[in-house]
């Protein structure tokens, strides 16, 4: 396979490996394409420039950090790189038109998740969180609309009953690294076929709202347990116990649905891992983290924090 001249676009860590397994390929990356440094740290004083851009940055390749793809001066400085393809990889931008159109095999996008199931922003989280069974990468070619061009290349993984949105993320990130080096192989050479996405199945993931974090005792132990890993390690399920009039907010590091019977967030057992009932079985909490501080094995956690049997939750 012959080198090509590539632009990559992508924002997260997600994106990193992708970029890493393009390079040692032997492509040439002209340019890399990053959302702008944002403000980090607890007061938010200094801006940390993107996990991808750091990572250009410290292997000399150029870094472009526009707001936005929509002016004539943006676009043409894009078209003036005489691109083979652009890579794309959770941006974080819309693409315009001109911008899809400039490179010469078109723009191709690694989602993960098997679409048309998930197209949007959080497919890792929303199909844990689902209940999915399995998910996968797919490489796709762009167009205008939210993730729905024509799929050229994907790979399905199983999503395992201990699986988290964090270590599903670490999967997925190297598969699609792959996936995405034998994509523009067999592309280059004409060896794809540009499947349509089918129109039945579609459903959106949508961004992760705070909101969605605290734990809601009345659904089912299954429920809450897909619910726990979809948002572990990031934003993390939480729920609150009251000490002295005051929410203390108890994070959810790691749980596991078992048989039990109660009222709605009432705690039923304190000893062998602190067991809370459901809206249907109950759950059996494991590992637990209170703000501010690191994460704790339950009866570490309870040694210093006790929760007694028959306390109602938030």
């Amino acid at each position: 396979m012959s080198p090509l001249r590539l632009a990559f676009m992508g924002t997260p860590d997600f994106a990193v490996p992708v970029l890493a397994e393009l390079i040692a390929a032997g492509h040439e990356i002209v340019c890399v394409y990053s959302q702008p440094p944002r403000p980090a740290g607890r007061r938010g004083l200094n801006e940390q420039p993107s996990p991808v851009h750091a990572f250009a940055e410290s292997l000399g390749i150029p870094v472009r950090t526009p707001v936005g793809l929509k002016g004539a001066d943006e676009q043409g400085a894009f078209a003036e790189l005489g691109l083979d393809a652009a890579i794309v990889v959770a941006y974080g931008l819309i693409l315009p038109r001109p911008v899809l159109d400039a490179p010469r095999l078109g723009c191709l996008n690694l989602h993960a998740s098997l679409l048309p199931r998930w197209r949007g922003a959080a497919p890792i989280q929303r199909a844990i969180m689902a209940g999915d069974r399995e998910t996968g990468v797919m490489v796709m070619r762009m167009e205008e609309g939210l993730d729905t061009g024509p799929v050229l290349l994907g790979e399905r993984v199983a999503i395992g009953p201990e699986a988290t949105a964090g270590s599903l993320h670490d999967e997925l990130s190297h598969i699609g690294a792959s996936l995405m080096v034998r994509a523009l192989a067999a592309l280059e050479r004409g060896g794809l076929v540009a499947t349509p996405q089918p129109e039945d199945g579609v459903t959106y993931a949508r961004k992760i709202g705070k909101e969605e974090a605290r734990i809601d005792w009345t659904h089912p132990a299954g429920e809450l347990d897909c619910h726990i890993r979809g948002l572990t390690p990031f934003p993390g399920a939480y729920f609150e116990v009251a000490r002295e009039g005051q929410p203390v907010r108890i994070r959810v590091i790691r749980a596991l649905p078992v048989e039990g019977r109660g009222e709605p967030g009432t705690v039923l057992a304190n000893e062998d891992g602190l067991v809370v009932a459901c809206g249907a079985g109950a759950l059996r909490f494991t590992r637990l983290q209170r703000a501010g501080k690191g994460a704790l094995d339950v009866a570490e956690f309870l040694r210093g924090f006790p929760v007694r049997v028959d306390e109602k939750l938030d």
